[in-house]
């Protein structure tokens, strides 16, 4: 059974710190690229950062960038991301998705995990 669950969100101060993780399992993580989305309330869910399969590629929104971080760990199945310098616009539900592309395409969306970034 395929699953992706995300762990790490909560409440934190404006400039504080997270770090998401992404537990992925039934399906080969190693191949796929993984990306971290969100969505706040009354808004469209956007792309916050993704990573590829073996991890030698990175992108980020505008936004986040020189602040957030994306990384895998392959040997562990997981996904990270480094939340650092915190505002109150990034206050959202955060998801993780799985994307394997080629001729049978598949995402796998994980349930999200709220962050909440206020005083």
């Amino acid at each position: 059974q395929v699953q992706l669950v995300e762990s790490g969100g909560g409440l934190v101060q404006p400039g504080g710190s997270l770090r998401l993780s992404c537990a992925a399992s039934g399906f080969t993580f190693s191949s796929y690229a993984m990306t971290w989305y969100r969505q706040a309330p009354g808004k469209e869910r956007e792309l916050v950062a993704s990573i590829s399969s073996a991890g030698t590629s990175t992108n980020y929104a505008e936004s986040v960038k020189g602040r957030f971080t994306i990384s895998r760990d392959n040997a562990k199945n997981t996904a990270y991301l480094q939340m650092n310098s915190l505002k109150p616009e990034d206050t959202a539900v955060y998801y993780c998705k799985a994307h394997r592309g080629g001729l049978v395409p598949r995402d796998y969306w994980g349930q999200g995990t709220q962050v909440t970034v206020s005083s």
